[in-house]
C-alpha cells in the first residue's frame, strides 16, 4: 500500500480536544520505558520534544527524570492550548516550556539539547527530512535521540482493523485521524533510507508491537 499523506497540523479545535482527551497512556508510557532501555545510564538535562502535541509524553518524561528541563515544540496553536493546561495542572510549568514553530526553523539554540525526543510527528510531515534536519540542528554532540511513530500497515483493511482494536470507543474524529495517520505513516525500510539521506546512519530502526516503529541513537561528536 502506497503512503497517503495527511495534513501536517492538527489545528482544528475539535480535533485537538479529541486528541488531548484520548487515552494514550499505554503507548506514551511505553515511550518513556523504551528510552530507559535504549539509553541506560543517560541522565537527560535539556530535553527537546519535537511535535509535543498536548504534551502528555512531555509530562511523563519530566516526571521520569525530575532533574530535566524540557522544551516542547509544535506547529498547532490549538494543540498547544491543551498542552499548556495539562502542564499547569501537572505542576510542571516551571520545568516545561512550549514554543509554537514550524520545523525545522525555530527560535531555539542550535545543538543545545542533550536529549531529543519525538512521538507521532514523522507521519504528519510531507517531507520527512524536516524531522531529521531538526534533530541534526538542535541535538548536541553525543545527544540521545528517540523517535517513535506509527508504521504503515500492508492494507487499508488492516488499518481499519487497527482503528477498531485501539480506538473502537473513541470519537469519530479521532478514529478518522488515526486511520489517516496509519495511511500516512512510513515503513521501517523507508525510515532507514531517510536516515541515510540525513547522514544519521548509526541510528537504529526497529518495528515494535503491531503499529509502531522506533528510531534511536546518539548524535556523532
Amino acid at each position: 500500500m502506497q503512503r497517503v499523506p495527511e495534513p501536517e497540523l492538527m489545528d482544528e479545535p475539535e480535533q485537538a480536544r479529541a486528541y488531548a482527551r484520548a487515552d494514550f497512556a499505554e503507548p506514551h508510557q511505553a515511550f518513556v520505558e523504551r528510552f530507559y532501555r535504549c539509553f541506560p545510564g543517560h541522565h537527560p538535562r535539556q530535553v527537546l520534544d519535537l511535535g509535543c502535541g498536548a504534551a502528555d509524553v512531555t509530562i511523563r518524561f519530566a516526571r521520569a527524570w525530575p532533574e530535566s528541563r524540557l522544551t516542547g515544540v509544535d506547529g498547532a496553536a490549538a494543540m498547544l492550548v491543551f498542552a499548556r493546561e495539562a502542564i499547569v495542572q501537572a505542576g510542571l510549568d516551571d520545568r516545561i516550556e512550549l514554543q509554537q514553530a514550524h520545523l525545522p526553523e525555530t527560535a531555539l539554540p542550535r545543538r543545545a539539547f542533550d536529549t531529543v525526543i519525538s512521538n507521532s510527528l514523522l507521519h504528519h510531515l510531507h517531507d520527512p527530512q524536516t524531522l531529521w534536519q531538526a534533530v541534526t540542528q538542535y541535538a548536541a554532540p553525543g545527544a540521545a535521540v528517540l523517535i517513535m511513530d506509527l508504521r504503515r500497515p500492508e492494507s487499508r483493511e488492516r488499518a481499519g482493523a487497527l482503528v477498531d482494536e485501539y480506538a473502537g470507543t473513541e470519537p469519530e474524529i479521532l478514529r478518522r485521524d488515526f486511520f489517516n495517520s496509519l495511511l500516512a505513516a512510513f515503513r521501517p525500510e523507508e525510515i532507514t533510507q531517510q536516515l541515510a539521506q540525513a547522514g544519521l546512519v548509526p541510528f537504529q530502526v526497529e518495528a515494535v508491537g503491531d503499529r509502531h516503529v522506533i528510531v534511536y541513537g546518539n548524535m556523532g561528536r
